[in-house]
């Protein structure tokens, strides 16, 4: 389910750094694919400096350094993955035709195919399987008739941050090999993770992130819905900090621990982005007559079992805590095996696009 956006980086590779730019925060892994086994070598998390460094090389190539510094590491081929903001993913019909030229077809005819001039936007495609029924060609190799159509899933971002991201990444003495809508991220590695509900149910994966969340519904491993609440994790610090008077970093801290008295406080600051979640699986319901049976949450604030358990009674679905890492290979550092478990939800974006730039 990989978009990536540099496309002429396709080779295999075997070892890649994953750097994730969050709002506040970003994730960094180091993979490698060792025969059919996915391996976690390192990890890192650094916070982010003021504005997004995306959007300046020389900042972007700073960060970068401190994340390799960090990591520890010697491998040269990074693959960034960008947030809602920088990034649109989308579905669309378009001629069954190789994807280099469907990729000329958006640049240059983008309103035909996204209704919406994007002529200024660098983009990929993921050509999807015909629906069972639908007499289409065999996307992966079938013959199809002069003027077929293919449901195609696209990604995009602006072509002036992709190329600033290849000069950051340039001069930070690395190689940017894949550029990557973070909303991907949680489903490639849902897919290792959790293959049975993948492949054969409905199920919502929701990413708790510092200004937003992200909901993506997945059915029978095709993307149906991918949305973006503007509700974050800051939103439910400030509300803790505001109701029992104190600092947002005490907030930050109770918000995991999650004490008896901040409890209490909890189902009201929630219950906004519940009903825009379910709000959201009701219209995937309606528009596709599929039920969603389960709801999986990652990032920062999916630690707290506390969050999930309110966010499920909001919902009305079953919620759960799920492990990114549960498909990977450990050949962590020492300091390192200890901690992992607990920052595992935070890795969610960062595994995924990992796991797309090894295939």
């Amino acid at each position: 389910m990989a978009i990536p956006f540099l496309s002429g980086f396709r080779k295999k590779r075997d070892q890649v750094i994953v750097v994730d730019l969050g709002n506040k925060m970003t994730k960094a892994v180091q993979m490698a694919k060792r025969g059919d086994v996915y391996v976690l070598e390192r990890y890192a998390m650094i916070e982010v400096p003021g504005e997004n460094p995306a959007h300046y090389v020389d900042i972007f190539a700073d960060h970068l350094k401190l994340v390799t510094d960090l990591l520890n590491t010697r491998c040269k081929q990074v693959c960034i993955a960008i947030g809602v903001a920088d990034s649109m993913l989308r579905h669309a019909e378009m001629p069954l035709v190789p994807s280099h030229d469907m990729r000329t077809m958006l640049r240059y005819s983008s309103k035909n195919y996204l209704q919406q001039d994007l002529s200024d936007c660098t983009f990929d495609c993921h050509i999807l399987p015909p629906r069972s029924g639908a007499g289409a060609a065999d996307a992966a190799g079938g013959v199809a008739k002069p003027g077929s159509k293919c449901r195609v899933l696209v990604g995009g971002a602006k072509r002036a941050l992709v190329n600033d991201l290849q000069a950051g990444a340039k001069k930070a003495g690395l190689q940017a090999v894949h550029v990557v809508p973070n909303f991907v991220g949680p489903a490639n590695a849902f897919e290792k993770a959790q293959p049975e509900p993948f492949a054969n149910q409905s199920v919502a994966l929701v990413e708790l992130g510092q200004k937003s969340t992200t909901i993506t519904i997945l059915y029978e491993g095709e993307l149906g819905l991918s949305r973006v609440v503007n509700f974050g994790s800051e939103r439910l610090t400030q509300g803790i900090a505001e109701a029992m008077g104190i600092s947002e970093e005490e907030a930050e801290g109770a918000k995991i621990t999650m004490p008896t008295d901040v409890e209490s406080y909890l189902n009201a600051l929630l219950m906004p982005l519940g009903r825009e979640l379910r709000a959201s699986i009701d219209f995937f319901d309606h528009q596709h007559d599929k039920s969603v049976s389960q709801a999986f949450f990652s990032g920062g604030s999916a630690r707290s079992s506390k969050i999930v358990e309110n966010l499920q009674v909001e919902m009305l679905l079953e919620c759960h805590q799920w492990d990114p890492l549960a498909s990977l290979q450990l050949d962590l550092p020492p300091e390192q095996m200890g901690e992992v478990e607990q920052i595992a939800p935070q890795l969610a974006v960062a595994v995924g696009a990992g796991l797309a730039a090894l295939d």
